[in-house]
């Protein structure tokens, strides 16, 4: 499927107004085990997941995904990768983290988080070159 740059930035700048008005959470609960793995193995607080999201910007942008859950085949899940520099919880370390993160955005323009967590595997970034470095947030 083809991504055009200026919608996923488009879709950006809503994601990041509900953010900064408070209009999100990032899922946390049993079935988010790696969301949860992620705060307790890096010192990361709801302030600097806040300011993870509003660093996303559409060089960071893998793809989207149809919802599969039954009843909200509707929605579109964006799926952005981004590497940030976190404290290790039990260590000493910074560490270049690349996180996975996946949004959904309601119809009212709340977005919910549903993937907050260290990448399992490489991701594809549609508008990044291989030559092109991430930038650590």
């Amino acid at each position: 499927m083809e991504y055009d740059y200026g919608q996923i930035q488009c879709y950006l700048v809503q994601m990041k107004e509900s953010v900064r008005r408070g209009r999100y959470r990032i899922a946390r609960n049993s079935n988010r085990q790696k969301n949860l793995d992620l705060y307790r193995e890096y010192v990361i607080d709801e302030e600097m997941s806040r300011q993870i999201l509003l660093s996303i910007c559409a060089e960071d942008f893998c793809g989207v995904l149809q919802n599969e859950h039954p009843g909200f085949e509707y929605e579109r899940l964006y799926v952005f990768g981004k590497r940030v520099l976190l404290l290790q919880r039990f260590g000493s370390e910074e560490e270049s983290v690349p996180l996975y993160i996946k949004c959904n955005m309601l119809e009212d323009q709340f977005v919910i988080v549903i993937s907050f967590h260290k990448q399992a595997h490489p991701l594809r970034y549609v508008f990044q070159s291989h030559g092109m470095q991430e930038e650590l947030v």
